[in-house]
């Protein structure tokens, strides 16, 4: 099994555990967030603002990836995510302007991720219904943000679970021919406007020294860490979208 060798060597000083990367994606995901509500993308600020928060969503499917493999009930971590998404719908919405039924949040998505990666692991089950089971999950993921690019980084993380390398392979492979060449040259399912100023995507890259620097463990077990996203995620959207109705106010 390949290691994290230089994570693990420098552990006192430089490693990063678990909780530790969970909080750096939380506070990238509300500095992006922020950026795109108050920031129009398609402006030099607009772009620069977004690119380092283009580290979350990898983290966080690298994260979910890791879940996989240490939960103690697989079936209750993906009610868990389930749960999450529908509280987290309304606000995502409000945050974002959109209607009901336009989209919903990467956490839709990153449930999605977590049953597809349980379904392509089901060794007994014929390779061609793991596939079948992977494609469902990535159709059904398509209105979520960061749709089945979050599912399938999430099933190559687990896929190649100790394979430190083939995992961020992988991760650049999927990033850059389902993310970014899609982003700028509008091809694709997404809708992407103004898409030569959505080259900000390849901040998605600087996750990867964070990841390097992972070191495998969870870091001080708490009841705090342990429910901190399902409760931080719908709360940040619904603070953003409250920013925004004053802001309007203000300006109106």
């Amino acid at each position: 099994m390949e290691v994290n060798k230089y994570a693990l060597d420098t552990h006192t000083k430089y490693a990063l555990n678990a909780n530790t990367l969970k909080l750096i994606a939380a506070l990238a995901m509300f500095f992006d967030h922020f950026a795109a509500v108050f920031f129009p993308h398609d402006t030099l600020w607009g772009v620069l603002l977004r690119i380092p928060g283009r580290i979350s969503a990898p983290i966080m499917c690298y994260m979910i990836a890791e879940g996989y493999h240490h939960t103690s009930n697989l079936k209750r971590y993906i009610i868990r995510l389930l749960i999450c998404a529908v509280v987290s719908h309304i606000p995502y919405n409000l945050c974002f302007d959109y209607s009901f039924f336009q989209a919903t949040s990467v956490i839709w998505g990153l449930a999605m991720g977590l049953t597809a990666l349980a379904i392509v692991k089901m060794e007994d089950w014929n390779i061609l219904l793991r596939i079948l089971g992977l494609g469902i999950c990535c159709v059904l993921s398509i209105t979520a943000n960061w749709n089945y690019i979050a599912v399938l980084w999430i099933v190559a993380f687990g896929v190649f679970y100790g394979n430190f390398r083939g995992q961020m392979i992988s991760f650049s492979v999927i990033g850059i021919f389902l993310l970014i060449l899609p982003s700028v040259t509008n091809l694709g399912f997404i809708d992407y406007s103004s898409p030569g100023w959505n080259w900000y995507q390849l901040g998605i890259f600087l996750a990867i020294p964070f990841l390097i620097l992972y070191n495998g463990r969870r870091g001080k077990k708490s009841k705090f860490m342990t429910r901190f996203f399902y409760v931080f995620y719908p709360l940040h959207l619904l603070f953003i979208y409250v920013l925004r109705l004053c802001a309007d106010s203000l300006i109106g």
